[in-house]
């Protein structure tokens, strides 16, 4: 698994295995909060659950999965596998040493870094399971071009217009062709921008606070290793914080995401913040917070519990 002492290639492995883990814990909520974010129609978190259950049964929370299930297992190992050598790599310029443990400052660097090199390989794969998972939504009136259909003085009575069974994408695949022949290369990085702005903060405070909980629940300062509660704790609380923290700029991420070009609704970054604030106030950046701290919890939990147990197995080879 070593290649070198300053390049690994173990913790990409326990990555991937701990990216697949997380998957299969926090798709259905993640589909919640997407919903919530970029839908409409939904009174609060218990609402979008009750409605996605009677419209779509439990398999409507599990809309758009394999395609994560595929890819997020990839994206984690490169995430996992770009930090832990990031930080060797700081530690051999620095210290002289890849094994010296880093500093805050030098986590900081290394976490940030993370985040930047995470939205090359993440853009893509969040805009497919947001495009899938948002295309059982009604369609709305207001972005039905009907000029000439309708005069300018008519009042719509309905808000939405329910065309069921309406699918624009098959599958993943398809959706991809279809981004692609629509809108290009660029297409596929739609949203990019709001996700580097939740993603370099983001990864910041997912492995510092998980550094920090770890070192407050060893034992003693002599101790080697976690217990595996530990673990699960201190990535529970890590992904916890970090995703509430990021909120706001996953509520930009995913309207930009979903606002596919037939029915464009955004002109930019700053043109998405303004027009939902106005709109709908700043409460707007905050939907799906609640979600965010929950699904947070478990599925970055599995991810660092399974990402280390997966990393003592291989190093104990």
């Amino acid at each position: 698994m070593q290649t070198s002492k300053s390049f690994r290639l173990d913790d990409f492995i326990a990555g991937w295995i701990g990216g697949a883990s997380s998957v299969v814990v926090g798709h259905p909520l993640d589909t919640v909060k997407t919903r919530l974010q970029a839908g409409k129609g939904y009174k609060n978190t218990l609402h979008c659950v009750l409605t996605i259950y009677r419209k779509e049964t439990v398999a409507g929370f599990f809309k758009g999965m394999s395609f994560p299930l595929a890819s997020i297992t990839l994206y984690n190992s490169a995430v996992f596998g770009f930090f832990s050598n990031t930080q060797r790599l700081i530690s051999k310029h620095r210290y002289g040493d890849g094994r010296h443990p880093c500093s805050m400052l030098d986590l900081t660097v290394a976490s940030m870094l993370t985040g930047l090199m995470s939205v090359g390989l993440g853009a893509p794969v969040d805009l497919v399971k947001i495009r899938l998972q948002m295309q059982t939504q009604m369609v709305l009136a207001e972005n039905l071009h009907l000029a000439g259909n309708v005069s300018s003085g008519t009042n719509i009575p309905l808000r939405s217009v329910d065309l069921p069974g309406q699918r624009v994408y098959r599958g993943p695949i398809h959706c991809i062709s279809s981004i692609l022949q629509a809108e290009g290369l660029q297409g596929l990085y739609r949203g990019a921008g709001a996700m580097i702005l939740r993603d370099v903060p983001g990864y910041t405070l997912y492995f510092i606070p998980y550094t920090i909980f770890c070192d407050l629940l060893k034992p003693d300062a002599a101790a080697s290793s976690l217990h595996p509660c530990s673990i699960w704790l201190a990535g529970g609380l890590a992904g916890s914080i970090s995703w509430v923290t990021a909120t706001p700029a996953d509520v930009v991420k995913s309207r930009m995401q979903a606002d596919a070009q037939l029915q464009r609704k955004y002109r930019g970054i700053l043109h998405c913040i303004v027009h939902s604030y106005k709109t709908e106030g700043a409460q707007v950046f905050f939907r799906g917070a609640s979600v965010n701290a929950i699904r947070g919890f478990p599925m970055s939990a599995t991810m660092f519990l399974t990402y280390e147990l997966s990393l003592q197995f291989f190093r104990s080879l």
